[in-house]
């Protein structure tokens, strides 16, 4: 890995608006299938993932054979991991309230579920099922009570066997063998197989992005995901191996995942950069990791860690790991990060599969205003006003005044003519 002062590296990465070409194809491919529905989405799948499928949907038959194919071991890990993530999103749920006034008024907000939310799921060689249950959970937390996952076939119709036992963990049975950009345009206009939802999330390649981006506002969305990226704030106390392999554990996601240390300790950046080309060669993903680490990798040299604090806000990454002495006592200098990894043995794969945080976490610098994915991301809030006649009277023609400030005439009046029957029931009971 290359080794260079922290103001020498800029780790953005121009990822999310793909190339004009990819951009075409997504709008021809969401046109399409709201023209012609399923269709187009056959059409599609026999062109993309070489299988002709005359009905989408997974049947119970399918979800039985998964059962007996994944292993034991790897049906406990996803069950313990699961319940994990249970307990940890269990604590975001957010109840409806409401305050009442002395003077009568009424106010609060209603927090209800969304009725129907799509999760795309990736599938071929990058079949997660993780990524299930870290989208699927949440919403069944927030009591969604349609949950409904989409994840292109095999070439042999069939879907990872990992993915449906996560589904049925999470508690999703309704899953569809459709994926790409012709799986966003079926969760969101709807054909006869697929029912429309009113949000999707899910990581996917940049065809999947591109047509979230391109539907939202018909249906919502969670992000607009790029590639995976990791920061290790690491001093002289940090383990040499233990950085290079975290920082290996992002780059083998992707060629343009971006890993980085950021350290003011020559001697750490030395041994790492070693030592990540020794577990480099060992990599069955190696080919990919060597592309990231070339193009988005980087050991940047700090002159101390209050610089190093500063270059991590910079960047707010995706991962932070803060392999530092007393980590918890200089947490507060974060403040960007999606999520922030504290001490040798919370290494980032972690969160990924089984503390129970959730892995769907904002990228590429977005995390300054952006956060993972949570209960939040599949609930809605309405806000409630009963005000009462007394609180109108008083403060009605503060509301007039407020309404006339910005000429808007009729909202003046919709009080006003309030006001003038308050006066007129004053006056007939001093007259009486």
């Amino acid at each position: 890995m290359r080794i260079v002062q922290a103001n020498q590296f800029d780790a953005k990465r121009s990822v999310e608006a793909g190339t004009r070409e990819q951009q075409e194809a997504v709008r021809t491919i969401l046109a399409d299938v709201r023209e012609r529905g399923d269709e187009a989405v056959r059409a599609y799948t026999e062109q993309f993932d070489k299988v002709r499928l005359e009905n989408f949907r997974v049947s119970e038959a399918e979800f039985a054979e998964a059962e007996a194919l994944v292993a034991p071991a790897v049906k406990a890990a996803l069950t313990e991991a699961a319940a994990n993530i249970r307990d940890f999103h269990q604590r975001q749920v957010r109840q409806s309230w409401f305050t009442a006034k002395e003077s009568g008024t009424v106010l609060g907000q209603i927090v209800r579920p969304l009725k129907r939310v799509g999760l795309y799921v990736p599938g071929g060689t990058a079949a997660y099922p993780s990524s299930v249950l870290m989208n699927a959970i949440p919403a069944k937390i927030a009591g969604v009570p349609e949950v409904v996952i989409v994840t292109p076939p095999g070439a042999d119709g069939r879907i990872n066997p990992a993915i449906l036992v996560a589904a049925s963990i999470a508690g999703v049975h309704e899953i569809y063998k459709v994926g790409g950009a012709q799986a966003i345009a079926a969760l969101t206009y709807g054909t006869a197989q697929i029912k429309p939802v009113d949000k999707i999330v899910g990581p996917g390649n940049i065809f999947v992005a591109l047509a979230k981006r391109e539907v939202f506002g018909l249906v919502s969305i969670d992000m607009v995901a790029g590639p995976s990226e990791i920061v290790v704030l690491a001093d002289e106390t940090a383990n040499p191996r233990y950085v290079a392999a975290d920082l290996l554990s992002q780059a083998e996601h992707d060629p343009m995942a971006a890993a980085v240390l950021v350290t003011p300790s020559r001697t750490l950046a030395e041994a790492v950069a070693q030592e990540v080309e020794r577990q480099l060669a060992e990599l069955p993903r190696r080919h990919i990791a060597e592309a990231a680490l070339r193009d988005y990798g980087a050991i940047l040299l700090v002159n101390d860690l209050d610089e190093g604090f500063a270059v991590v806000n910079r960047l707010a990454p995706e991962h932070l790991e803060m392999l530092i002495d007393n980590p918890f006592d200089q947490l507060g200098k974060v403040e960007n990060a999606g999520a922030i990894f504290l001490g040798p043995y919370s290494s980032e794969p972690v969160g990924d599969y089984f503390a129970g945080t959730n892995h769907v976490i904002p990228t590429n610098g977005t995390a300054r205003f952006s956060s993972p994915l949570s209960v939040d991301d599949f609930v809605k809030k309405s806000s409630v006003v009963s005000y009462s006649k007394r609180d109108l009277r008083e403060h009605g023609h503060k509301i007039v005044t407020l309404a006339e400030q910005e000429g808007l005439a009729a909202h003046a009046r919709a009080i006003l003519e309030r006001l003038n029957d308050f006066a007129k029931e004053e006056q007939e009971r001093d007259q009486s």
